[in-house]
C-alpha cells in the first residue's frame, strides 16, 4: 500500500473474538487511525444511568443501538484511511440476534421466557424496525468500507461479568455477520490464529505499511485496551449501575419487553 492510497478497513467479529486488541495493534503497527464506537457500558452511564445492558428493555436497546450508530458515523467521517473496530453493521447484528435469542440473551431461561411472553404484542413492530435498521446500516457499509477482516469465534468468551451474552448469541451473531458480508458483496477475509498471526495476515492481504514491528505493537495495544477498561471501572457511575437491584426493580425489568 502506497502512502497515498486510502483504505477504510473494518475488523469484524462478535463478542470476545479480540476485535479491539486486533484493531488497536493494527493501528499502532501501521499508523492508520483506529475508529470505534464507545462501549455500551460507557454510553449507558450517560444515556440510561443506573442500568446494565442486561436490564434494558427493547426500546432502551433501540436507543442504545442508535447512539452507537451515531458514534460510528461521527468517528468514521474523518478524512484519510482508518481501521474500524467493528462496523456500522454490528449494531444491527446485535439487535437482530437479540430478536431471535431473546433481548437479554445472558439471562436465565425462566427470565427469557417471561420476556418472551411480555413482548408478544410488540415483537412484530420491533422486528420491522430491525429489518429497516439492517437495510440502512448495510447500505452505509457498502458506501463506506473497502474491505472487511472477520475474526471467527475460536474460543469461549471469558466470563468477566461485563458482557451479558451467551454462547448461542455469539454463534448466531457470527453467522449473521458472515451472511451480511456475503449479502453486501464487500471483499472480506476470515483471519484466525494468535494476535500476531492475525496481524501478519492482514498486513499481507492489504499491503499495509508498517511504522513499528508487530511484536512491539501488540503489547502496546493490549495495554491501551486494558487501560480503557480500568478507566471505566474507576467511574462511580459504572459501580452504581452494577449495584444489587431491589426485588421490585428486578420484577419491573423482567416484565418489560
Amino acid at each position: 500500500m502506497s502512502d497515498e492510497r486510502i483504505i477504510h478497513l473494518a475488523i469484524s467479529g462478535t463478542y470476545g473474538t479480540g476485535k479491539s486488541t486486533t484493531a488497536e495493534a493494527l493501528s499502532v503497527a501501521t499508523g492508520i487511525p483506529r475508529t470505534h464506537a464507545m462501549t455500551s457500558r460507557e454510553i449507558l452511564m450517560d444515556l440510561i444511568p443506573g442500568k446494565q445492558v442486561q436490564e434494558l428493555n427493547a426500546f432502551e436497546l433501540m436507543k442504545l443501538g442508535l447512539r452507537r450508530l451515531e458514534e460510528r458515523i461521527h468517528n468514521e467521517a474523518l478524512p484519510g484511511s482508518f481501521i474500524s473496530d467493528g462496523s456500522v453493521v454490528h449494531e444491527w447484528v446485535y439487535g437482530e440476534a437479540r430478536m431471535r435469542v431473546g433481548i437479554n440473551p445472558g439471562a436465565t431461561w425462566w427470565l427469557r421466557a417471561i420476556k418472551s411472553v411480555a413482548g408478544w404484542q410488540v415483537k412484530k413492530f420491533h422486528q420491522q424496525y430491525m429489518d429497516m435498521y439492517g437495510e440502512i446500516t448495510k447500505s452505509r457499509a457498502r458506501r463506506l468500507y473497502d474491505a472487511y477482516v472477520h475474526l471467527p469465534v475460536e474460543f469461549e468468551m471469558e466470563r468477566d461479568g461485563h458482557r451479558p451474552v451467551s454462547e448461542e448469541f455469539r454463534r448466531l451473531s457470527d453467522e449473521l455477520l458472515i451472511e451480511s458480508l456475503e449479502e453486501m458483496g464487500i471483499p472480506y477475509h476470515v483471519v484466525g490464529g494468535t494476535v500476531q498471526e492475525r496481524l501478519a495476515k492482514i498486513v499481507e492481504l492489504h499491503d499495509l505499511p508498517l511504522v513499528m514491528p508487530l511484536e512491539e505493537a501488540i503489547p502496546l495495544a493490549q495495554k491501551k485496551v486494558a487501560d480503557a477498561i480500568d478507566v471505566l471501572k474507576n467511574d462511580s457511575r459504572y459501580h452504581d449501575a452494577r449495584r444489587q437491584k431491589s426485588l421490585r426493580q428486578r420484577v419491573a425489568y423482567a416484565m418489560r419487553y
